[in-house]
């Protein structure tokens, strides 16, 4: 369904991003961030699906900056690779700038969504707080780096999504954000790990998948029409 596509940003990287176009009328549009594994064929599944729904669909490659066409295995040496340039070797400043990019190339559809997991669930966050000028609503699925951002408050609806069971962010972490902006749709899934939505991975969770992506759906069907 979709195509590569090229963008340039503000600072003038130009990177590489998956497309995908709806059938018929557009609803608006969704920018999706990836996770630390890169715009794989989860991510560009993803997209697709966005595109089924109706909206002008986006992943940016946001590695591409160091590591152009990134697309890592869900193991060790995946984690390793992915985590080392997500906290290394991009700073979050370019990533954003990247994301905007991308907002930018879909704007013609309407108004913009972004939706993101994992390293992404993290960015949706703070593109919430830098980009209230390029989107109107967010969804973030298990961003483990939001406390870092939290003193950046949200100016955009917000929906996050977090597994109960998650290793790798404390239920007393997701109670901070949700105390701290209490305004945040937060949603906590029982049975739920880390990475619960990718079915390319041990932790997928098809229910607390479903019913996040209902979620995610309504959320932009009430703020992007």
């Amino acid at each position: 369904m979709g195509t590569t596509v090229q963008l340039t940003t503000v600072d003038g990287n130009s990177l590489n991003a998956y497309k995908a176009e709806p059938d018929g009328s557009t609803k608006g549009a969704v920018v999706v961030i990836q996770e630390i594994f890169g715009v794989n064929d989860h991510i560009r599944n993803v997209t697709d699906g966005y595109a089924e729904q109706g909206y002008l669909a986006i992943a940016p490659a946001l590695f591409d900056r160091v590591r152009p066409g990134v697309e890592l295995e869900y193991d060790q040496d995946g984690i390793d690779v992915g985590r080392k340039i997500a906290f290394e070797d991009v700073t979050m400043d370019q990533v954003i700038a990247d994301v905007e990019a991308a907002c930018d190339a879909v704007s013609a559809a309407g108004k913009v969504g972004i939706v993101g997991y994992c390293w992404g669930g993290s960015i949706c966050y703070v593109a919430s707080a830098r980009l209230s000028n390029k989107i109107s609503a967010a969804s973030g699925y298990y961003g483990g780096q939001i406390i870092p951002h939290l003193d950046e408050p949200p100016l955009v609806p917000l929906m996050l999504h977090f597994g109960a069971d998650d290793a790798g962010i404390p239920l007393e972490n997701v109670q901070t954000i949700a105390e701290r902006w209490p305004e945040i749709n937060v949603h906590v899934y029982d049975g739920a790990g880390h990475g619960f939505n990718c079915d390319a991975r041990a932790s997928y969770e098809a229910d607390s998948a479903s019913v996040a992506l209902e979620r995610t759906l309504a959320h932009f069907a009430q703020w992007l029409t």
